[in-house]
């Protein structure tokens, strides 16, 4: 198998050189070449395309951002952000996904003294970032504005939707709510994200949508017209309470090698709705949620996958559908009216 072409566009020579070290001492990894600017990287890739490149945000003579935005809009590839900025400016790092990039890495403080750790990190994100299919800007989003805004006393809104996503899935969540019109059931998502961005993730799709999007909180009630996030870092968990559903927040360790973990929260979704559930996978690298979501489907909930052409990595929902917890794998701009046909009243199985 040949060797996973990496190409690194950082203005640091010192960290250009701790990156080198990592991809070089990595059998699957072979670095083809690096810059100190974007105007170097661009002159590159005139004559090779790496599988996988990596970028800084804050260089000199053009942004990372902007620089990404042109890769994408010219020949889209494989990009990880490589940033100090992936934290604290995550409204920066939110943008890069939303220009292309297929997942963020925050610089650590001292990398060389933090070398062992943070190369099996990115040793990992690289191969991740490999496997990803990207495509051009425009090609996963919404195919079209809603006509009409649907009535949610047309639908079940005592069921619960659990969704679990992960690389790419900021974008492909978009695409989902958007095709709620206007009204959703009690929802409930993890997606894979450090601490702290799930915050801004959760207010900007908030500002996209006329339903609430929150990051959630222990003790938080689950109704119709709400999203709970699960905040990065923290395990989450539907429980009961009285007459009402609300959230559990915890720190146990991490499942499948993540914290938040969607088998956590599609079990306890199986357990406290059981066939009043609806449990959706979208695209995403690894396993979690596979075994959730079979939990919910062995006590009647109904369970959607997306498919594999639609996915920027085909890993979550093809763990889930291999292991037999999945009714139907779907194209992402189809799921979300499936979901709504299931919550339909008076109306037999979706179609």
């Amino acid at each position: 198998m040949n060797p996973i072409r990496v190409y690194v566009v950082d203005d640091s020579v010192m960290m250009r050189k701790i990156l080198a070290k990592m991809i070089n001492s990595t059998p699957e990894l072979k670095l083809i070449g690096e810059a100190s600017d974007p105007f170097e990287a661009r002159d590159f890739l005139i004559k090779e395309i790496p599988d996988v490149m990596i970028l800084d945000i804050e260089m000199p003579k053009m942004d990372g951002l902007t620089f990404l935005q042109k890769i994408m809009n010219h020949k889209p590839f494989p990009v990880l952000i490589f940033s100090g900025h992936a934290k604290t400016g995550s409204q920066v790092a939110l943008q890069a996904l939303e220009l292309g990039a297929v997942d963020i890495l925050e610089k650590p403080g001292d990398l060389a003294k933090t070398f062992d750790h943070f190369k099996d990190l990115i040793v990992s994100k690289i191969i991740m970032a490999a496997k990803s299919r990207v495509r051009a800007k425009n090609t996963s989003t919404p195919a079209a504005a809603v006509v009409q805004k649907i009535s949610g006393s047309d639908y079940d809104s005592t069921k619960c939707l659990a969704v679990a996503s992960s690389t790419g899935g900021t974008e492909a969540l978009k695409v989902f709510f958007a095709g709620f019109n206007g009204w959703l059931p009690p929802t409930v998502v993890v997606q894979h994200m450090p601490k702290g961005f799930t915050k801004t993730f959760s207010e900007h799709l908030t500002k996209m949508f006329p339903f609430e999007v929150k990051e959630a909180a222990d003790g938080d009630q689950l109704q119709a017209g709400r999203v709970l996030l699960a905040p990065g870092d923290f395990h989450m968990e539907v429980v009961k309470k009285g007459l009402h559903h609300v959230i559990r927040l915890h720190q146990e360790p991490p499942m499948h090698g993540v914290r938040p973990a969607a088998d956590y929260l599609m079990k306890s979704v199986a357990k406290h709705f059981g066939a009043r559930s609806v449990g959706v996978v979208l695209t995403g690298m690894g396993k979690d949620g596979a075994q959730g979501l079979l939990d919910m489907k062995n006590v009647g909930s109904y369970n959607i996958a997306q498919s594999e052409s639609t996915c920027v990595v085909y890993g979550m929902p093809a763990a889930a559908v291999n292991l037999g917890a999945i009714h139907k794998s779907l194209d992402l701009p189809e799921i979300s009216q499936h979901v709504l046909n299931h919550l339909k009243k008076k109306s037999s199985q979706a179609a």
